[in-house]
């Protein structure tokens, strides 16, 4: 079997616009949670999201193409030069056919949507040429292989919040089976919007808690919701062996990679956990681990009353009795909810930290839940020698996904 290394990464997210930038938010416990102020509010009972800020293409892209690039699609862009750039390569040693790109995305273009559908209602004839090519997901994967001259395995997987993690966790495999060599892969999102919002808050999901510092609790008793965000993952990948003769630094291992479904609900998770725990199971099992071996995951923990508490379920059945003893964490309570992005942003921080070891904080927690009894260092960041993690996402459809990340032995 080949192995599979991440040698470059690249972000944009509430955080910070790099990976440099992201990690020393992490190690601050910064809150990247802002109050709304890309549109009026006034009448929404929401108030707070996640959002990038300062953000600017055009080093990357040329203001034509970006003109051409929904907002997603230039953070895919802009967080794939970073990678490659980290990883100090452009691959075009390897053959470009088995070189791929495969990136996540929940929603795509559906702040752009609201806009063409504005022009549509009085002058349909206005709307935008490139309305659709810049709004469908697929779109991000497509403009990072035109940007980079890869021509391999080239596709979005679309399975809502766990898109991200199902990209990294397809393109491991793709690498580990012998169909790729090198892939940049990880999930985008934009859809910070009147519309969007009002559609997630009718569902009673988004927080409406209107202090920045409440507003994304995980596993915290007084837990209101999930604060949507926006951002961008982007990991590279490479066998190891091509890796380690072209001296590259090596961050992290992937390993294994867990994937199942619910078959229960449209948007809750399972309450016993059952289906979550498998994907954890199957993701240190194909790493050739066992429970005990897992040092920490970074939990899907979007701060809802039933993700924590279901997902708390899903740990302790995955781990059995090294449930009290992984340490355990959400980077949303930083971010917030990045959608089909979480996955991606969420594994470069659990890189991050495995590399500089450290464990980030779970901050805004007061009130301990009965049901959320395990350890989601609350109480501040913690050095930490990290040997073996997971990555979880689960996704509205009950969409599971869990990534087994190692130090490199």
């Amino acid at each position: 079997m080949r192995r599979v290394v991440i040698t470059g990464m690249g972000t944009i997210n509430p955080l910070g616009n790099s990976v440099p930038e992201f990690c020393e938010s992490l190690k601050s416990s910064k809150l990247g949670i802002s109050r709304v102020d890309q549109f009026d509010c006034s009448d929404f009972d929401v108030k707070c999201v996640g959002a990038v800020k300062d953000f600017d293409p055009t080093g990357v892209i040329d203001k034509k193409d970006c003109r051409r690039m929904d907002r997603f699609t230039q953070f895919a862009v802009c967080a794939a030069h970073e990678a490659l750039e980290s990883a100090d390569t452009d691959f075009k040693d390897l053959d470009l056919f088995r070189v791929g790109v495969i990136i996540g995305v929940g929603i795509g273009g559906l702040k752009l949507t609201e806009q063409e559908h504005e022009k549509s209602l009085t002058k349909p004839d206005k709307i935008s040429v490139f309305y659709v090519p810049m709004m469908i997901a697929n779109m991000a994967a497509g403009a990072v292989s035109m940007k980079t001259g890869f021509r391999g395995d080239n596709f979005a997987t679309v399975t809502a919040c766990s898109s991200g993690t199902h990209a990294i966790g397809e393109a491991f495999r793709k690498i580990k089976d012998g169909y790729l060599d090198a892939a940049l892969c990880g999930g985008a999102e934009s859809c910070i919007s009147r519309f969007s919002l009002a559609g997630f808050n009718v569902m009673k999901a988004l927080s409406r808690e209107e202090d920045v510092t409440k507003a994304s609790t995980p596993f915290d008793l007084n837990r209101k919701g999930f604060v949507l965000g926006e951002g961008c993952g982007i990991l590279a990948l490479e066998e190891y062996e091509h890796a380690k003769a072209r001296g590259a630094k090596i961050y992290a291992e992937i390993s294994g990679y867990g994937a199942t479904c619910d078959a229960y609900h449209m948007t809750s998770p399972l309450p016993t956990g059952e289906a979550a725990a498998r994907g954890m199971v199957n993701a240190y099992t194909e790493a050739g681990l066992e429970a005990k071996d897992i040092d920490y995951i970074n939990a899907h923990g979007t701060s809802t009353q039933m993700n924590d508490a279901f997902e708390t379920k899903a740990i302790k059945l995955a781990l059995g009795e090294q449930a009290d003893n992984v340490v355990i964490n959400s980077t949303k309570s930083m971010t917030g909810h990045l959608l089909g992005a979480a996955g991606a942003v969420e594994a470069v921080a659990t890189v991050l930290q495995i590399d500089e070891g450290f464990i980030h904080q779970t901050i805004g927690f007061s009130t301990p839940d009965p049901e959320c009894d395990l350890d989601y260092c609350t109480e501040g960041a913690r050095k930490a020698d990290i040997k073996a993690a997971l990555s979880n996402s689960l996704g509205f459809g009950g969409h599971n996904a869990t990534i087994c990340i190692k130090k490199l032995a």
